[in-house]
């Protein structure tokens, strides 16, 4: 019994002397994790990696209470036809491995409607790693890790530079339209006003293009303008170009009448020719920041000549090794420039238009590229080859090649009975998720030059309701057109998109 206190001192001293053992160990492990110095002399095969998974994540957008989700809750994937010319593109050129029947199907896939963003704080799986009070924001471009404080306007640039818009789903928006079908008389051709036709059902202008796991920036017709303060966006291209050119205007005064706008086509020679019954295009200037928005035609993007200047009757030289002589005269004064083509290039237009393919100032003996899909393979490379070869001479010169519009004829074609009756959104799909573009011959005319890609074709495949079809104010009877959309409609969307991406 006399040990029994001598033990128990014993015993306390252990103890106190292992808790003074842990509180040390536990206060060095914290000092280690926190401290840059200590941390850094780690072997680099133990510091924190991103995986893959992680590094190309995007932030995840949280939805918002005017979004409506669609009605469909099936989950299936539809492959749809694009009929666009089937006389197009059928046989492969030189230059270009792949023709237009490499685009010609879209795959859609619908997914459970049930399958929603989370509601999570937008800066969530931003890959930030914390360092006791400080964070620093890991981002991956051009395979290089950029370490440092990154302010909110460079990350949104990052976010839209990262963004893939062609990839996403179609969802319904009580904000839309942007502008009046009704109200935007002074750009907006009576032709394309699905608002001033017979047509009942505008379902289709309250859809609004959500990217799939990014932001798309809201597109207001001040920011654009003060974006492109003291600059020229041009579209030179068919007449798709000429409606993705009025729905801009719309969009850009929200469909409200403006007559502080001026009109300078004469500063850009579009002004009605003798004999001609309108200009080749049309050039606008809003004088509060000196901004032009301008449309020049051009469905083939290449140069035309006439053959005899006396002759009103005169066949045309098509040359398709020359760009257009408007982008030679003028590209110095564009900022922002929008090209396409693609359903002029058949024999039924070029011998209504009297044209003669020309190449190296003669009429064309090559048989490669005398049929339609390799001439206009031939051309678009060319012209975009040109045109890469003045970007050095123009460092403030920003250039888009669009790709195909897309037609939905069923059951024939415009001249023999082809229709698109269909009037409910999303009927054939919603969803667009391939990681190539739909438009290979685009593509291929793009790849290895600073023009960049405007994909569209894939996002406006599913949107069959969307064209002006049996509603058409001058058609012949039994004609539908199913190849130009109504406005307010699809090439808002194309608008929007380059709008986030200039």
């Amino acid at each position: 019994m006399k040990g029994t206190p001598y033990k128990m001192r014993w015993r306390a001293k252990e103890l106190s002397l292992a808790l003074i053992i842990l509180v040390c160990t536990t206060i060095f492990i914290l000092t280690w994790d926190r401290s840059p110095t200590l941390t850094s002399t780690l072997p680099s095969k133990n510091q924190l990696q991103l995986s893959p998974e992680y590094r190309d994540k995007t932030v995840p957008v949280d939805p918002k209470t005017h979004v409506k989700e669609d009605i469909s809750t099936l989950t299936r994937s539809e492959t749809v036809n694009n009929k666009e010319g089937q006389h197009v593109d059928k046989t492969r050129s030189t230059n270009t491995a792949k023709s237009s029947s490499d685009f010609e199907e879209v795959t859609i896939q619908k997914k459970e409607a049930a399958a929603k963003h989370k509601h999570s704080p937008k800066r969530e799986e931003t890959n930030v790693i914390e360092s006791g009070s400080d964070s620093k924001l890991i981002a991956e471009t051009n395979n290089v890790i950029l370490r440092g404080n990154t302010s909110e306007q460079e990350e949104k640039s990052m976010e839209h530079q990262a963004c893939d818009y062609r990839k996403g789903k179609w969802v319904i928006d009580d904000r839309r339209p942007l502008y009046s079908g009704h109200g935007c008389k002074q750009w907006l051709a009576p032709m394309w006003a699905c608002r001033m036709m017979q047509r009942q059902d505008f379902a289709f202008e309250k859809l609004r293009w959500q990217p799939k796991d990014c932001e798309m920036e809201e597109f207001e017709g001040s920011k654009f303008l003060k974006r492109m303060k003291d600059k020229t966006l041009a579209f030179v291209g068919d007449s798709l170009g000429r409606q993705q050119f009025q729905s801009l205007m719309c969009m850009i005064t929200a469909g409200k009448n403006s007559p502080d706008v001026l009109d300078v086509g004469k500063d850009y020679g579009l002004v009605i020719p003798p004999g001609g019954k309108r200009p080749n295009g049309w050039a606008y200037r809003f004088p509060s920041t000196n901004t032009t928005v301008l449309y020049y035609w051009s469905s083939t993007l290449c140069d035309l000549e006439p053959l005899n200047i006396l002759n009103p009757q005169t066949e045309y030289a098509m040359h398709l090794d020359r760009p257009p002589a408007f982008l030679r005269d003028f590209l110095d004064r564009i900022d922002v420039l929008v090209l396409n083509s693609g359903h002029h290039w058949n024999r039924g237009k070029l011998k209504a238009n009297k044209w003669i393919m020309y190449v190296g100032g003669e009429p064309n003996t090559n048989r490669r590229i005398a049929d339609m899909g390799s001439a206009k393979n031939f051309t678009i490379h060319s012209t975009l080859k040109w045109l890469n070869s003045q970007l050095p001479k123009h460092p403030h010169l920003k250039a888009f090649y669009r790709s195909i519009s897309p037609r939905h004829f069923v059951n024939g074609d415009w001249n023999s009975g082809g229709s698109c009756n269909n009037t409910i959104p999303m009927s054939i799909g919603k969803e667009v998720l391939q990681e190539e573009s739909t438009d290979q011959s685009a593509a291929n005319a793009v790849r290895g030059t600073r023009i960049a890609l405007l994909d569209i074709t894939a996002l406006s495949q599913v949107r069959d309701e969307g064209h002006i079809s049996r509603f058409s104010l001058t058609a012949s009877p039994g004609v539908q057109d199913c190849l130009h959309w109504c406005l307010p409609g699809v090439p808002d969307t194309w608008n929007e998109i380059l709008f986030a991406l200039i």
